[in-house]
């Protein structure tokens, strides 16, 4: 069969810290407010995407990967993840401050939990004035300095906290300690995995009046307390040209800003491709002759079997490109 660029419902969470912006960025009517994250596409088990366009609606993420293979993601992906599609695509909207919590590289996702690990990337969508993340350390402890910096309630003393503006870029590899804070709004690109380790939570109760649960002894092997120059990625935007953002193992993305049709070549790539929309509309045009319009807060998965891609815009454009070298 043709395979064409693929859109997917999307998966809303409501969560306690979650805002009321993610259905008016993508459009979706009536709004409910709450919603934390809208995952874009996953296929993480439990929380699998289903197509919601073309001849394919209503097919599960997983099924056609399992029929179609490295069609779909690419022959040395499909080779490395098998019927696991390897990326997460969300959007997160925080009305308050996240807990603060690391994630296990493959290694010890591996051992401890027969998982992938998760390094992830977050680009800046908007966010309010005061609005602030939490990305590394900003000054250097020991796992047992850890452990009692959580005990007498100091652990966020030691974390670089970055106020942030729409456009900034924040590289989260495996081990990093991190935390989205309150007014931000983000796109986020990570592995295929679900394993967070909660390191502190401010003293907040659950819905039942009790603490929320920590994983500070899981969280301890787990950290890199590295000291690091930089937590930031800086870059320079170019007006319709390809601006690489990320380049590591698990993905690689670009940012796309478009006032004029540009075309993209795929012939030598391996890989799938998604597009994330995060301002502005654009017609997508593939060499199979397929169109599909692709608008703020979409997602697109183009197969790996496509060749190129024009985008022609009908606004100025804002697009987050996304791959596996």
């Amino acid at each position: 069969m043709n395979l064409y660029p693929l859109k997917f419902n999307p998966i809303l969470k409501p969560v306690i810290w979650g805002g009321s912006d993610i259905c008016k960025f993508k459009h979706i009517t009536p709004l409910i407010d709450g919603i934390g994250e809208s995952w874009e596409i996953s296929g993480v088990k439990g929380h699998i995407s289903i197509i919601s366009n073309g001849e394919l609606a209503g097919t599960s993420l997983e099924e056609l990967l399992l029929k179609e293979k490295s069609r779909l993601v690419g022959e040395k992906i499909y080779e490395k993840y098998g019927n696991t599609f390897p990326l997460l695509i969300k959007f997160i909207d925080a009305r308050d401050n996240l807990s603060i919590q690391v994630h296990p590289d493959d290694e010890l996702a591996k051992k401890r939990h027969n998982s992938f690990g998760k390094t992830e990337m977050w680009y800046v969508i908007n966010a309010s004035p005061d609005a602030f993340l939490y990305s590394g350390f900003e000054k250097s402890i020991t796992p047992d300095e850890y452990v009692e910096r959580i005990k007498n309630d100091t652990f966020i003393e030691t974390l670089k906290k970055h106020y942030v503006k729409p456009g900034d870029v924040f590289f989260i590899p495996a081990g990093r300690v991190h935390a989205i804070g309150a007014g931000c709004f983000i796109a986020e690109i990570q592995q295929t995995s679900d394993i967070t380790y909660r390191i502190y939570d401010y003293n907040r109760k659950d819905a039942d009046g009790n603490p929320r649960e920590l994983h500070t002894e899981l969280a301890k092997d787990a950290i890199d307390y590295t000291v690091y120059p930089s937590y930031k990625t800086e870059y320079t935007p170019h007006l319709n040209q390809a601006v690489r953002l990320v380049n590591c193992p698990y993905f690689t993305t670009n940012l796309l800003e478009i006032d004029q049709p540009i075309t993209r070549s795929y012939h030598q790539l391996d890989s799938f491709i998604i597009y994330i929309c995060i301002k502005g509309e654009s017609m997508i045009k593939d060499n199979k002759g397929n169109f599909i319009p692709l608008r703020q807060g979409e997602s697109l998965l183009i197969p790996a079997d496509t060749n190129s891609v024009e985008l022609i815009p009908s606004l100025k454009t804002k697009i987050l490109e996304t791959y596996i070298e």
